[in-house]
């Protein structure tokens, strides 16, 4: 049998608690019925906190396997966690950026769900950041439908150079777009844009 991206065993218990994680962080999210049907596609949010991947796990129908800087690897617990969620560590040379855009590629063809963080890094709160035109590249070769999906609340309650989330100090909302399929004639800057700018309508 071969062997899932995932920890199965976590993302079994992950599984279970959902309901309640997503009732003690308060979720309240929108546009849930967008989420493709099949599975292999992308899901595509803004990004402030480090709450964001596990709040798009615990909203999506299935486990979401996110593009991460390499150097969250190396965080003690942390980077266990990250590992046996199945993430895809993200090294700033080009060489091994490669490596994470055929293996992200791979899975999608595998019928896993990849998740990205356009922007690259943490914007501050309420703000957005310029999206890098790698995740152009990746949605380019993928051809397959990106969920485009907007999360508020997470900085309020997991801010950045904050070492303890405050759980319950205010909701998150999370609002998902419907799937888009982009035109593989576009400059992967293009599709970067256009897809953050999705974000931003939401």
């Amino acid at each position: 049998m071969e062997k899932k991206q995932y920890s199965e065993f976590g993302y079994k218990v992950f599984f279970k608690l959902k309901p309640a994680l997503k009732k003690i962080l308060r979720i309240k999210a929108k546009g849930l019925e967008n989420f493709p049907k099949e599975s292999g596609f992308i899901i595509a949010s803004n990004h402030r906190s480090h709450l964001d991947p596990p709040v798009v796990n615990i909203i999506a129908p299935v486990p979401v396997i996110f593009l991460a800087k390499s150097e969250l690897f190396k965080i003690p617990v942390f980077g266990w966690f990250i590992k046996k969620a199945g993430a895809i560590p993200v090294e700033r040379n080009k060489k091994s950026g490669n490596k994470s855009l055929i293996k992200a590629l791979k899975l999608l063809k595998e019928g896993y769900t990849i998740g990205v963080f356009p922007e690259g890094t943490r914007a501050k709160p309420k703000e957005f950041l310029k999206p890098k035109a790698g995740i152009g590249l990746l949605i380019s070769k993928a051809k397959v439908p990106v969920v485009p999906v907007r999360i508020e609340g997470t900085d309020d309650i997991f801010p950045q150079n904050s070492k303890i989330p405050k759980i319950g100090k205010t909701p998150i909302y999370v609002n998902i777009g419907k799937p888009i399929i982009f035109d593989e004639n576009l400059e992967y800057e293009e599709i970067a844009n256009k897809i953050m700018e999705e974000i931003k309508r939401l």
